[in-house]
């Protein structure tokens, strides 16, 4: 390499290559997969734009007091989609994700619509019996079928159910039919209004999880005057510093096997929610380097 030049990587955060190996203990995995979204199409280009956002956002965690991204941030190629459906695409992410979660990878995966996110579940409940699944989410995704498909968006979380425990939270719109099965099968999902209001502790939250967990955050938890660029905004949902709260105490409690950020959907002029949603996943990326130091 020429003397005195510098040239731009294109991955998460934009990190040299000696901090983006395959080797690496984190993956980033986009897929641009939007095919049974309800409201607004878009979430196919929330990967490109969470990378495109990645590479403006400082290395050095202020909070932390280090810089997480060297202990390793692989960028993945972008997965293929397939156009033969929902079910189809949810077996390639499945996949592609269980060497890596064999490997003990810790899978960032990017979305993209949230149905993918079963894939990536079955993965690492191949590997960890105990796995457990926290989701970050407006909607609570119970329905059994939706749109002719048990594979859709909305439908995510019953599949997971029928795996692993789940614990929803932020959770503040949902069926008569998701509502009978929420209360029949005493699922854990905890509002948007009982969460920030203190109404449900962080501690109660945690207790209800196993000791594995899996993190799904579709960005529709947060507050659409914050994050609007979601296919399926609502009103009242989290904001930025209460969900760190969480997100940092479940680091230093669980053991956090892999993650993924979905449904971004970015609007035209508005870069500010895609930068939120890199600024997020290396504040969780940072959460759990902070804990593999502890330990080390």
């Amino acid at each position: 390499m020429a003397e005195g030049l510098h040239f731009h990587h294109n991955n998460f955060l934009g990190i040299p290559p000696e901090n983006s190996s395959p080797k690496s203990p984190f993956v980033i995995f986009p897929v641009g997969y939007d095919s049974t979204t309800s409201y607004k199409a878009g979430t196919r280009e929330g990967p490109a734009a969470i990378l495109a956002a990645s590479r403006q956002v400082e290395t050095y965690d202020d909070e932390l007091g280090f810089e997480p991204y060297e202990a390793g941030i692989y960028t993945h190629p972008s997965l293929e989609i397939t156009t033969k459906g929902p079910k189809e695409m949810v077996e390639q992410v499945y996949r592609a994700v269980l060497p890596m979660a064999r490997k003990k990878k810790k899978v960032i995966m990017l979305g993209g619509e949230h149905s993918l996110t079963f894939g990536v579940v079955k993965a690492y409940r191949q590997v960890y019996k105990n796995l457990s699944v926290l989701q970050i989410d407006a909607h609570a995704d119970l329905r059994d079928s939706f749109e002719d498909s048990p594979y859709n968006h909305a439908c995510v979380m019953r599949r997971i159910s029928e795996i692993c425990p789940t614990v929803g939270v932020g959770i503040r719109n949902y069926s008569i039919d998701e509502a009978k099965f929420i209360k029949t099968k005493k699922v854990p999902v905890v509002s948007a209004y009982s969460f920030i209001s203190g109404e449900t502790s962080i501690d109660e939250i945690l207790d209800r999880l196993t000791d594995t967990v899996y993190l799904t955050f579709d960005l529709d938890g947060f507050d659409p005057s914050f994050m609007p660029a979601v296919g399926t905004p609502e009103p009242g949902g989290l904001g930025w510093y209460e969900t760190l709260k969480l997100l940092r105490f479940l680091a230093e409690r669980k053991q956090v096997v892999g993650l993924d950020v979905m449904e971004l959907c970015p609007l035209p002029g508005q870069i500010s929610s895609d930068f939120i949603a890199a600024k997020l996943i290396y504040k969780i990326i940072g959460y759990l380097v902070a804990q593999i130091r502890k330990t080390n």
